[in-house]
């Protein structure tokens, strides 16, 4: 503990709480050896997660750096996360982090760490790392397979059209089925492989962190995907390392109010691995085509279903966002649920699993 107590780590995630959980999860794991983290975020970021614990708390530090005054905040309108904010304005939540770069430098200057471990928003981390002396590490929540797919930096970069990502990768040396089908490939192309806002693609950003980073790390084992983390270290010559996937401890059940007790009070009455449980999180936003296409494939199953639902902005009311009569029709075998939902509680319950396996169409736990 003693020695491990000289170091100091400094921890920069994307404003996405899907990245900003993980971060802090690690946060916590590396508190736990003995060693310093200075966890950096915006203040409605920093409220917004977790309590550390206390135990902890002389070693991670959660701290709060506002973007700068002279930002241009008109299109973030006030939002500090991508839950915030539309998908097509989040290019501007890049740009107000892209103005971060001086105070996050003046910090990490101060202080002195011996890494910093950052997201793949944070181009600018390599400079301040580089100039400062500080090792950088990126540590990455998206899977091996996923990276590996997009290879190395200098091959991230060059996919020239969508159809070049509809096909596995030459340079996997095993069987690999990971690629993306044709819509994929034009909705990911065009918001990773398009200039924004920002004068950067997106996928610029993580090829420059990965290329100036001293070792990535992912969010991964080697039981699940250990042939993709061998082959990522033989294409980048970096150490790559497997963190684990840290889940979150899993609290006794807390009820934020009587519709959640009478709610899993259902799901306690249904057999056993039969309930379709649908979630998309906070970070997806659906259309009015996804939501309808989706409640009309949960009455036609004729399964049990638990779907947690936020109201879309296109939706003036909850049951708005639903077909006409749809909550009538599969009131006897299904759950609509509106607004914040405790799904680490909701997947730990008996009856989830839809005939042995689990059902999440999306999320961000």
């Amino acid at each position: 503990m003693s020695e491990n107590a000289t170091h100091h780590v400094v921890m920069l995630p994307w404003s996405a709480f899907g990245h900003l959980i993980p971060f802090f999860q690690l946060s916590i794991d590396i508190a736990k050896s003995g060693i310093h983290v200075s966890f950096i975020s915006t203040p409605k970021n920093i409220q917004r997660l977790p309590k550390p614990p206390s135990d902890l708390s002389h070693l991670l530090h959660l701290v709060e750096i506002p973007f700068p005054s002279s930002l241009d905040s008109s299109h973030l309108s006030g939002g500090e996360a991508t839950v915030d904010i539309p998908f097509d304005k989040i290019q501007y939540l890049k740009l107000a982090w892209d103005q971060m770069q001086n105070p996050v430098k003046e910090f990490v200057s101060k202080l002195q760490p011996n890494w910093i471990i950052c997201d793949f928003h944070a181009h600018w981390a390599v400079e301040i790392a580089q100039e400062l002396h500080v090792k950088l590490m990126y540590y990455s929540v998206y899977s091996a397979s996923t990276i590996v797919f997009f290879g190395p930096p200098g091959r991230m970069r060059a996919p020239t059209s969508p159809e070049v990502l509809t096909s596995p990768r030459e340079w996997v040396n095993f069987p690999s089925s990971v690629a993306f089908q044709r819509n994929e490939a034009i909705a990911f192309y065009q918001s990773s492989y398009i200039e924004n806002v920002t004068g950067l693609r997106d996928i610029d950003r993580v090829a420059s962190v990965i290329d100036g980073a001293n070792a990535l790390s992912f969010r991964s084992c080697y039981e699940t995907e250990g042939e993709y983390l061998n082959l990522y270290q033989e294409l980048i010559e970096k150490p790559v390392i497997p963190i684990g996937l840290l889940p979150p401890e899993m609290p006794e059940r807390r009820l934020v109010d009587e519709s959640w007790s009478k709610t899993f009070e259902w799901l306690d009455a249904q057999a056993t691995k039969l309930v379709v449980f649908v979630g998309f999180g906070s970070e997806c936003k659906l259309s009015k085509e996804q939501v309808f296409e989706i409640a009309y494939g949960l009455e036609l199953s004729e399964l049990p279903f638990l779907w947690t639902l936020r109201k879309p902005s296109w939706a003036i009311h909850d049951h708005d966002s639903l077909p006409l009569g749809f909550c009538e029709r599969t009131s006897k075998r299904g759950k609509v649920c509106f607004g914040w939902a405790p799904q680490k509680e909701i997947l730990a319950h008996k009856s989830i699993g839809g005939g042995g396996l689990c059902f999440i169409l999306a999320g961000d736990l």
